[in-house]
């Protein structure tokens, strides 16, 4: 597959978008992966407040706790310092963790080798920043940049896909938004400024303006860029 990664990263991607299950997405992040010897996954959210890190996983699988009994995962994920170092990272790194290493042992590098358990951690960013990561790992992984670089772009798609059907639409305080809002917003969306939109409706500048002011009230966000994420999650735009 070394050859064609890239495409097969594209592909995978779109059907990960396109799931409605997460066993789904589990499927696809599994036939990419195993090749290039990753089979231990964890996709997780992060928490507002940087003691606590991880705020839900979202799934896990594989032999994380090799010899150990009854770990909590969650409790397990908070203590990992290479779980920690998601919050001072803007890109994937690799980790590495030696046989007989405790949680708190792992370490990040700059290329994972020798024995032991590696991987690559993948933060996840949205508009409001961080907003998760998902680790992979296995014994005899490929660490080239091609791989990196294909696993980010799963990896994020399948958080999306993941929170979207376990956690539902984000929450709406005042209703849906109408026609006009949506078509605003679709607008903006694809890169259009202000003016240009109030050339293609037909409406004033402030119009516009006020129709961003009232889509940000309805949907409870600060800013245009979260109105945008909120309604794509909800469904009532599209780009």
């Amino acid at each position: 597959m070394k050859s064609g990664i890239s495409e097969a990263a594209f592909r995978c991607t779109i059907r990960i978008e396109g799931a409605d299950k997460l066993s789904t997405i589990k499927d696809e992040v599994r036939k990419f992966s195993k090749s290039l010897g990753y089979d231990r996954f964890v996709l997780f959210s992060v928490a507002a407040l940087h003691d606590e890190v991880v705020q839900n996983i979202l799934w896990i699988e594989g032999d994380w706790f090799p010899g150990s009994e009854k770990i909590d995962a969650k409790h397990y994920f908070q203590r990992c310092p290479v779980t920690r170092h998601v919050f001072a990272a803007n890109a994937p790194f690799f980790w590495t963790k030696m046989p007989g290493d405790e949680a708190n042992s792992y370490k990040v590098v700059a290329s994972p080798r020798g024995p032991g358990i590696h991987g690559v951690q993948i933060p996840v960013f949205g508009a409001l920043g961080l907003e998760g990561g998902m680790s992979l790992g296995g014994e005899t992984i490929d660490s080239s940049l091609q791989t990196r670089l294909a696993l980010s772009l799963i990896a994020a798609s399948a958080f999306n896909a993941a929170r979207r059907i376990l956690e539902g639409p984000a929450e709406n305080p005042s209703g849906e938004l109408s026609a006009r809002e949506r078509e605003v917003l679709t607008w903006i969306a694809s890169g259009r400024q202000q003016a240009e939109i109030a050339a293609i409706l037909g409406i004033s500048e402030r119009t516009v303006e006020n129709h961003l002011r009232r889509i940000r009230k309805r949907l409870g966000v600060a800013t245009t860029a979260q109105a945008i994420r909120v309604a794509i999650r909800n469904r009532n735009i599209s780009v």
